[in-house]
């Protein structure tokens, strides 16, 4: 099975700890064909990626991988954003990214309004914590350009201590909008196998919500280890593909200039 990596951070991201050029060192020696580095990105002032990126030496550090690794590794170059959809910080964010020649950006949620999500849940009951949380995932699908939402139950990192997992019953209504809003625009899910090193356990998102995005039609789907090591690459990413295959995909995806290209599991 060929094994590709969606969701790998750099030390051109705020809390990378590996290079560039490590990673794909790391990646050739695992046998994997492709990965694609995704560095946090935020133009929120509230947010801690915030001002960290700089643009110019990521893309140069990724063309220098590109040329030592010819022919041997496949390197794509993403951002992971925080919070695309708020509209006070929409514009700036379409002037940033109008100047980037991207392959990949995955929309991700860390804070609510503003407010990072380890502080966010405290004092609110177990039922507000989780929606409110899938509720900010469903106003970023419907208000941004992004092509997969990543790990989508993130929520369940921080608060799992605080108040336990969620029960995929009680959110199935609203979990199920972020879903049928995601396949009408073309967005894709993500399943990160960085829940593995937490103590939930398990990947993001649950098996429960793979499997209602496949029963409603879903078949744009990455993976990736969210490493921000070079030891943790791919780390889980055969065991994930090979839940993917046993729920009904045949595919996972991957990007070059933001256009999808499938990979038969």
């Amino acid at each position: 099975m060929e094994i590709v990596d969606y969701h790998v951070h750099s030390t051109n991201s705020f809390d990378g700890k590996s290079s560039i050029e490590e990673v794909c060192k790391k990646a050739l020696d695992m046998g994997l064909i492709e990965v694609c580095f995704t560095e946090h990105f935020s133009v929120d002032p509230r947010d801690v990626s915030y001002g960290v990126l700089n643009y110019e030496k990521y893309s140069l550090e990724i063309e220098r991988a590109k040329e030592k690794f010819f022919d041997k590794l496949k390197i794509n170059k993403g951002l992971e954003i925080g919070e695309p959809h708020l509209k006070q910080f929409k514009k700036d964010l379409e002037n940033q990214l109008i100047k980037m020649d991207l392959d990949f950006i995955i929309g991700s949620v860390h804070n609510i309004d503003g407010v990072k999500l380890r502080t966010y849940i405290q004092n609110k009951s177990k039922y507000n914590i989780y929606y409110d949380y899938f509720n900010e995932i469903y106003n970023m699908v419907l208000n941004s350009d992004i092509d997969v939402v990543g790990h989508m139950d993130l929520i369940k990192r921080y608060s799992y201590e605080l108040c336990g997992n969620y029960s995929f019953d009680d959110y199935r209504e609203i979990i199920k909008k972020i879903l049928i809003a995601m396949i009408d625009k073309g967005i894709g899910l993500e399943v990160n196998g960085s829940g593995y090193e937490d103590k939930v356990g398990e990947f993001y998102p649950i098996l429960e919500i793979l499997t209602l995005y496949r029963d409603i039609g879903g078949e744009i789907i990455t993976v990736g280890s969210d490493s921000h090591w070079y030891g943790n690459l791919a780390k889980h990413n055969l065991k994930m593909m090979n839940v993917l295959k046993e729920i009904g995909f045949n595919f996972i995806s991957t990007f070059e200039k933001r256009k999808i290209k499938n990979i038969r599991i």
